[in-house]
């Protein structure tokens, strides 16, 4: 029989939103732990500092772009002309995925180390390479929601 505990996150709307840079939107930690099911193993300080570093990587991988549609007149990311899914820019939802992305890739990176089971049966390292898969799954999403931002098709290439 096996018993895992997990923390329960903070109570809901306890949590404020990430200021961004203006022409991009706020992140709420709120919504964030909810869409990425986030208890409360990470703790709000833990999460608020992985949304900043996420926020910085994403707006300055779209900083040209952003410019550009800022000289064509659009004062936000919503005002940028494009098709609309369940009431909302594809571009906003894009931005949220590539930050929350970039947030999950940066916590599974960051909990690997954390493991009650032993590591003298291969279990750990088979637990160490799934954490990095994952990891890397994000960062892939990551990377494919800023290229449809940017209007760049997605390439995986590996080197052989």
């Amino acid at each position: 029989m096996s018993f895992v505990s997990t923390a329960k996150p903070p109570v809901v709307g306890t949590e404020t939103p990430v200021e961004n840079h203006p022409w991009f939107p706020a992140i709420s930690p709120d919504a964030l732990r909810k869409t990425c099911r986030l208890d409360g193993t990470v703790t709000p300080d833990r999460l608020r500092l992985a949304v900043v570093t996420a926020l910085r990587s994403v707006n300055g991988e779209l900083r040209e772009w952003r410019e550009a549609q800022q000289a064509g007149g659009y004062d936000s990311l919503a005002a940028v002309p494009c098709d609309q899914l369940d009431g909302e820019s594809e571009h906003l939802a894009r931005y949220r995925q590539a930050v929350y992305s970039h947030v999950l890739a940066d916590m599974a990176e960051a909990y690997r180390d954390i493991s009650t089971t032993p590591s003298s049966d291969g279990k750990g390292d088979r637990i160490k390479e799934k954490t990095e898969s994952r990891a890397d799954a994000h960062r892939q999403t990551m990377r494919w929601a800023i290229s449809d931002i940017l209007g760049i098709g997605r390439t995986t290439v590996e080197l052989i």
